[in-house]
C-alpha cells in the first residue's frame, strides 16, 4: 500500500459541523482514511455517536472539532461582557471607535421593560443619546483641528479622518445599553459552557440570548450542546460570596497596582531557554542561569530578540514568569482590555464608585458642562436602580465610568497586550493602561520589559495629561 502524504479539507458544505467531529473522533481507532470515514456517515450515525460517547463517556474533547460562526445582533454592551467570557472563542464586534451611533439603538432590559422604572429609563437613554449626537458634532472643529490634512489628500477623506477623531472620544458617553453586533467563532465544547454561563446570568437579557444561542447551534450540532443547561452551583456561590465581599469597606487607591510579581521571572524564562535547547535538568538550567553575570543574562536575552520582526511572536517560554495586577480603567478602555483572553480576568459589577472621565477634547471643544450633565444625571438614575437590582442599574451607565479588574498575565501575553495596546494607533484610554503595566513591569523584570516597546518616550502619566482633563470626576451629590 502506498502511504502518501494528504492533507486535505473536510468542507462544511457538505459535512455538517457534528459529522466533522465525529470524522475526526473515529481516527483514534479506524486505519482508514478521513474523507472515506466521512463517507461512511450521516446525521443520524454522527447523532448515535456524539449520544454514546461524547455525552455518554464524557469524551468532550471531540466537540472542539465541531465549529460554529455565530451572528449575534442588536445586544446590549453589557450582554457582550458574558458572551465574550470565554477563552476559546474568536470574537469581532461593532467598534464605537469607528461608528456613530444610532440614537435608536438601545436595550430596554426585560426587567425594565415592565417596571415603574420603564419610561424615566427610556426617557434618559434618550436624552443621553442626545448629548451623544450634540457632543459628537460639537467635537467635529476640534477633530478636524487635529488632522493634519495628507498630500494631495480630497476633502472627503479629511473630512472622514477628522471624524473619526470626534467619534473616538465621543464614545465615552455611550451607555451600557447601546445595542452592538458581534461575530462569534466557536467550538461545540466551549460553546455549550458559553450557553450554561449565559443560562446562569443574573441578567434576563443574557438568559434570552442564551436560549436563542442553543436554539441555533441544535440546528447544526443536534447532540452537543442539547445538554446545555444552567450551571446549579452558581446562584449560592454568588449570594454567600456577595454577603462577605458586602463587608468589605470601598477603598479608592492607585488605579493601577501590582499584587504579585515572580521575583524570579527572568531567570526561570531564561532557564526554560536553556533547558529548551539543552539536555539538563531545569534546576542544573536555573542554576546555570543564576550564576551568570549580569552582562552575560543581558546577552542572553538580546540574543533571544535579535532578529525577531514586527509580527513574530516571542519564545513561549516567556510564559513561565507572571504577575498580577489590581486596575481602574473606564468601561471603553476595559471593553479592549477584556478582549485578551490569555490572561485571566476578574471583573467586579459596573457601578458609579470610581467616578468617571472626563477626556481633555470635550474640555477643549467647550462641552464639558453638557458632558458632566449627563455622566451626573446618568449617576442618579444608577442610584435609583441600583437600590432595586444593581446588575440591571449597569446599563444606564456611560463608557467613561470607570470599573475595576483583577489580571493574571504571563509575560508572553503582557508582550502581546502592551505592543499593541500602546501603539499610536490605539485608543488613549487603552495606551494608559498598556503604558502603566510596562511601569510596574520595568523595576522587576528590567531585562525583558525593555524589549516590549521600540520605544519608551511615553509614559502613563503624559498619556493622562495629554488626553484626560481628569481620569475619575467624582459624581456630583444630589
Amino acid at each position: 500500500m502506498e502511504h502518501k502524504r494528504r492533507i486535505y479539507r473536510l468542507s462544511a458544505r457538505s459535512l455538517g459541523a457534528e459529522t466533522i467531529a465525529v470524522t475526526f473522533a473515529k481516527t483514534s481507532r479506524s486505519p482508514e482514511a478521513f474523507d472515506k470515514i466521512a463517507a461512511e456517515l450521516d446525521d443520524e450515525k454522527s447523532t448515535e455517536f456524539s449520544e454514546k460517547w461524547i455525552v455518554g463517556y464524557g469524551h468532550s474533547s471531540v466537540a472542539e472539532h465541531a465549529v460554529l460562526h455565530l451572528a449575534i445582533e442588536n445586544v446590549s454592551r453589557l450582554a457582550i461582557e458574558t458572551i465574550e467570557g470565554n477563552r476559546l472563542a474568536s470574537y469581532t464586534e461593532k467598534s464605537t471607535r469607528y461608528q456613530q451611533w444610532d440614537p435608536t439603538a438601545f436595550v430596554i432590559p426585560p426587567e425594565i421593560q415592565y417596571s415603574p422604572f420603564a419610561k424615566s429609563y427610556q426617557e434618559s437613554i434618550s436624552r443621553l443619546f442626545e448629548s451623544y449626537a450634540e457632543i459628537l458634532e460639537g467635537l467635529v472643529p476640534w477633530g478636524q483641528a487635529q488632522t493634519e490634512r495628507k498630500e494631495n489628500e480630497s476633502e472627503r477623506a479629511w473630512l472622514n479622518r477628522s471624524r473619526l477623531k470626534a467619534v473616538d472620544v465621543a464614545r465615552f458617553v455611550l451607555p451600557a445599553a447601546s445595542m452592538a453586533n458581534v461575530g462569534l467563532t466557536i467550538n461545540a465544547r466551549a460553546l455549550e459552557y458559553a450557553i450554561r454561563k449565559m443560562l446562569s446570568s443574573e441578567l434576563m437579557e443574557v438568559r434570552l440570548i442564551g436560549e436563542e444561542m442553543k436554539r441555533v447551534a441544535t440546528q447544526e450540532l443536534p447532540t452537543l450542546v442539547k445538554y446545555a443547561d444552567p450551571i446549579g452551583y452558581l446562584p449560592e456561590v454568588s449570594r454567600y460570596s456577595h454577603e462577605l465581599a458586602e463587608e468589605i469597606p470601598f477603598s479608592q487607591e492607585q488605579p493601577f497596582q501590582l499584587v504579585s510579581i515572580d521575583p524570579d521571572g527572568e531567570n526561570k524564562i531564561l532557564a526554560a531557554v536553556l533547558y529548551r535547547y539543552g539536555s539538563g535538568s531545569y534546576q542544573s538550567c536555573l542554576a546555570k542561569v543564576k550564576a551568570m553575570g549580569l552582562p552575560a543574562r543581558q546577552e542572553l536575552v538580546d540574543k533571544l530578540f535579535e532578529n525577531v520582526g514586527k509580527f513574530d511572536i516571542p519564545l513561549r517560554e516567556l510564559e513561565y514568569a507572571t504577575a498580577t495586577f489590581d486596575l481602574v480603567m473606564d468601561q471603553g478602555a476595559y471593553f479592549e482590555f477584556k478582549r485578551h483572553r490569555m490572561m485571566t480576568q476578574t471583573v467586579q459589577v459596573f457601578n458609579i464608585q470610581h467616578g468617571y472621565a472626563i477626556p481633555l477634547a470635550i474640555t477643549e471643544a467647550g462641552l464639558e458642562p453638557v458632558y458632566r450633565a449627563s455622566m451626573d444625571e446618568m449617576a442618579a438614575l444608577y442610584g435609583q436602580f441600583a437600590e432595586w437590582n444593581p446588575q440591571v442599574a449597569a446599563y444606564v451607565l456611560p463608557n467613561a465610568f470607570n470599573r475595576r479588574v483583577l489580571c493574571e498575565s504571563n509575560l508572553r501575553s503582557l508582550f502581546h497586550f502592551i505592543k499593541l495596546r500602546s501603539a499610536s494607533n490605539a485608543h488613549f484610554s487603552i495606551r494608559r493602561v498598556a503604558f502603566s503595566l510596562l511601569e510596574l513591569l520595568r523595576p522587576h523584570y528590567p531585562l525583558f520589559s525593555q524589549k516590549i516597546l521600540c520605544s519608551s518616550e511615553l509614559s502613563s502619566q503624559m498619556i493622562e495629561s495629554d488626553f484626560f482633563s481628569t481620569v475619575a470626576q467624582e459624581v456630583a451629590s444630589k
